[in-house]
C-alpha cells in the first residue's frame, strides 16, 4: 500500500497561507491541513489555494478547518505558526506569555490526534516557542524543531547575492543562535560555489551584510508595519519537505542542546540533519574561540527569556 502523506499548519494568517502555499505547489505531500480558530477564515485560503491547483498543475490537496483538530488526525508533520504579534504598550513578558500559552494549547490538541507527528515551530518569540511546545509535548528532543536559522540564512544569502550579482542558487551559508539581533553569522563558513566569500568581497561590505541579516525581520516591518510572510512561510515549508521526503538536508534549525557546544537544555540555532526522524543529527563546528564566545553570548540572551517563561510556569 502506497503511504500518503498530510501536514496540518495550524494558523491560517500570512505566514501559514504562505506555508500551505509553498507545501501544495511544491507537491511535498498529498494533503494539506489548513487550521485557524478565526470562523471560516482557514477554509477561504485553503479552497483559494485549491482553486490555483490547475493553473499550477499540481495535486495536493487543501482542507481549511475552523478550530476542529479531528480534521489534523495522522499527520506526519505539524507546523505551528500561532500567535500574536507584538503590539504597541505590550512588554515583552506579555508577548511571552499569550503567545506561550497560545503554543500549548495547540501542541496539547494537536498530538492526541497525531502521536506520530514531528513538530514545526514558526511562532516568535521562536527560540522560546520551541521550547514551550518541547516542554509540552513531552515528546523526543529530534521530534520538535524551530524555524529560524534556514530564514535567517535566506535573508544572508539573498543579500549577499544582491551585493555580488550572482545567481542565490550558488551561495551556502551557515547562521547559529538566537533568532534576532544575537544571532552568529559565520562568514568563514560561507561560500559561493565553494570559493570562500571572504575571498568575493571585502570585510566592511560584509559585515554590513551580516548586521543587515541580524535586523532583517526588523527592516521588513519598517516598510510594510507587519511582519514579513513569504520568506518565514517558504522557509518553514523546506524544512517540512526534508522530512517529509527524508531528505538529510543539512539546515540551521532551532533544536535542543544537550552538551554540544558546550550548552545544554536550551533550544538554540545550530546546524543539524533533517530527516524522516526531524533532527536526525547536530552538527558541530570547530569554532573558533571570537565565534564560541559570540554562541554562547546569544545563548545566555535566549537562556534568560526561558527563564522568564519557565517564571511564568504556563
Amino acid at each position: 500500500m502506497i503511504q500518503r502523506t498530510k501536514v496540518t499548519v495550524v494558523g491560517a494568517g500570512n505566514v501559514g497561507a504562505t506555508c500551505a502555499d509553498v507545501l501544495a505547489t511544491r507537491e511535498v505531500c498529498n494533503e494539506v491541513v489548513l487550521l485557524d480558530i478565526k470562523e471560516g477564515f482557514a477554509e477561504g485560503k485553503a479552497l483559494d489555494i485549491w482553486e490555483t491547483s490547475p493553473v499550477n498543475s499540481y495535486d495536493t490537496r487543501t482542507v481549511g478547518s475552523t478550530n476542529d483538530y479531528a480534521k489534523t488526525a495522522g499527520s506526519d508533520v505539524v507546523v505551528i505558526t500561532s500567535g500574536l504579534p507584538r503590539k504597541p504598550g505590550m512588554s515583552r513578558d506579555d508577548l511571552i506569555a499569550t503567545n506561550a500559552g497560545i503554543v500549548k494549547s495547540v501542541t496539547e490538541q494537536i498530538l492526541p490526534h497525531s502521536p506520530e507527528a514531528i513538530i514545526v515551530i514558526v511562532s516568535n518569540p521562536l527560540d522560546v516557542m520551541t521550547y514551550q511546545a518541547w516542554k509540552t509535548a513531552g515528546l523526543p528532543d529530534h521530534r520538535v524543531v524551530g524555524m529560524a536559522g534556514v530564514l535567517d540564512t535566506a535573508r544572508y544569502r539573498a543579500f549577499l547575492a544582491e551585493a555580488l550579482d550572482v545567481s542565490p542558487k550558488d551561495i551556502q551559508a551557515v547562521l547559529m543562535g538566537g533568532h534576532g539581533d544575537t544571532m552568529v553569522p559565520l562568514p568563514r563558513y560561507t561560500t559561493v560555489g565553494g570559493i570562500p566569500v571572504t575571498e568575493m568581497i571585502d570585510a566592511d561590505a560584509l559585515e554590513a551584510i551580516v548586521n543587515r541579516t541580524k535586523k532583517g525581520g526588523g527592516e521588513i516591518v519598517q516598510l510594510l508595519g507587519t511582519s514579513a510572510w513569504y520568506a518565514p512561510g517558504a522557509a518553514a515549508a523546506q524544512m517540512v519537505e526534508a522530512i517529509v521526503k527524508d531528505q538529510k538536508r543539512i539546515f540551521p534549525c532551532c533544536a535542543r542542546l544537550t552538551g554540544q557546544y558546550g550548552l545544554s537544555d536550551l533550544y538554540l540555532g545550530v546546524p543539524v540533519k533533517l530527516g524522516a526522524k526531524g533532527v536526525e543529527e547536530i552538527i558541530e563546528l570547530q569554532l573558533n574561540e571570537d565565534e564560541m564566545a559570540l554562541l554562547h553570548e546569544s545563548a545566555k540572551a535566549v537562556k534568560e527569556v526561558a527563564d522568564v517563561l519557565d517564571g511564568m510556569g504556563v
